[in-house]
């Protein structure tokens, strides 16, 4: 596959995408836009599309991202499940590759804690001016493209066999409902009891008042803090 092969592919697949959610009754293009809108607002506004929020995380310093993920995917979770039973959303779930999901983990979590950005916050921290992270996304296409090209050759080898598509849903039988409302609680608990730690940079630290500011506490106590450069 070429270059122009492969963008041709990548933008079929981006009508694709746009037509499931004009076609199947979801809303219109307008009311995803906006809603793409307002997680961006969200992301910018917390500050988690920051480089010392993702590589605190993979270095054990700052738990923000850990808590925003399980409280999100706890509620979500139980959200997404009850707008299906009334007919709002529908499932588009793909087949558990084990292998596949292991060795691209793996690469995906490195790739995270180099650059600090995740397929979420990087665009944003792009249009924010972020060179690095533009420079990040040009290498992410062309390994989109080594991967589609040498998929059959190399990548479906290593990915291993499809153990289908399972879900909590499917595998609960008549007690879906309460399986559910089991596991979305227990993520937000887990989000709720992780002890909060934060790493900040000078932009961080700008937006606290003065009382609230960590490393004023810390300097007030004679303890040491650091400030992400």
């Amino acid at each position: 596959m070429s270059i122009g092969e492969y963008f041709d592919f990548v933008l079929t697949r981006t009508e694709d995408m746009y037509n499931i959610v004009q076609y199947e009754g979801h809303g219109s293009f307008w009311l995803v836009f906006f809603i793409g809108i307002v997680f961006g607002g969200i992301i910018q506004y917390t500050r988690v599309d920051k480089f010392e929020k993702i590589a605190g995380f993979a270095m054990g310093k700052d738990t923000i991202i850990p808590k925003m993920l399980f409280l999100a995917i706890g509620i979500t979770s139980i959200a997404l499940y009850f707008e299906i039973k009334m007919g709002y959303a529908s499932y588009h779930v793909k087949p558990m590759i084990l292998s596949g999901l292991i060795i691209g983990g793996i690469i995906f979590g490195i790739g995270m804690a180099i650059m600090g950005k995740c397929p979420g916050t990087g665009p944003i921290s792009i249009a924010e001016g972020r060179v690095d992270v533009a420079v990040g996304a040009v290498g992410g296409i062309f390994a989109g493209w080594l991967f589609t090209k040498y998929y059959d050759s190399i990548f479906k080898p290593l990915m291993g066999d499809s153990y289908g598509k399972e879900t909590l849903v499917t595998i609960s039988g008549d007690s879906t409902t309460l399986w559910v409302l089991a596991y979305g609680i227990a993520l937000i608990v887990i989000a709720i009891i992780i002890p909060k730690m934060e790493l900040f940079d000078e932009g961080d630290l700008e937006r606290l008042e003065k009382e609230e500011r960590p490393d004023i506490i810390a300097q007030r106590e004679h303890e040491e803090f650091e400030i992400v450069k």
